[in-house]
């Protein structure tokens, strides 16, 4: 299978209420809000949350599922910006992680030159999302401990991975340095 981005238009009304849908009719366990309402996602919509100056938002399709997740970029302002990945509840698990990660990455890349490294957060209880960064040749660069917010109220640490522009260009990883300098 195959993962390609088009790009979200918010200014299409089809648009919004496919993105409203998609947002309200999946859940998703390992984000801030896990299940949002249409009214919570149209209010979202209308505060710039998925487009303008600082963000935008992707469709995340597969040839022959066609659309199977979302993916918003933000701090675009930023030569770094973060991105939020979310597929569908039914296309989890079917191995499209590195795909979409490395479509991600080439759109970044590719259409915004200013951009050194993007970076993606995600609970430290998410497996298959460290794992799917891993593959994919993102580093681990972060673990803020008791930083992501669940919602019975405990803490968990969010962990983020980064991908460098020239890692991207060679396709290697350059690691990072845990030890102190002294």
């Amino acid at each position: 299978m195959t993962v390609t981005l088009e790009p979200f238009a918010v200014s299409n009304p089809e648009d919004r209420e496919a993105l409203i849908d998609f947002m309200s009719q999946n859940a998703f366990p390992f984000h801030v809000g896990h299940r949002l309402t249409r009214s919570e996602i149209a209010a979202k919509i209308e505060q710039g949350d998925f487009d303008g100056d600082d963000h935008k938002t992707f469709w995340i399709s597969e040839q022959r599922q066609g659309r199977i997740g979302v993916v918003v970029l933000s701090d675009l302002t930023e030569n770094a910006p973060l991105f939020d990945l979310r597929f569908s509840e039914a296309m989890r698990g079917q191995g499209l992680g590195v795909d979409a990660l490395r479509a991600i990455a080439n759109v970044v890349f590719e259409t915004m030159p200013s951009v050194n490294r993007l970076e993606g957060q995600t609970r430290e209880d998410n497996i298959p999302m460290r794992r799917t960064f891993h593959n994919a040749g993102w580093v681990k660069e972060a673990h803020y401990r008791e930083a992501w917010p669940t919602e019975n109220g405990e803490a968990l640490a969010s962990v983020a991975y980064a991908i460098l522009r020239k890692d991207w260009e060679s396709g290697t990883t350059t690691p990072v340095t845990w030890n102190e300098p002294w």
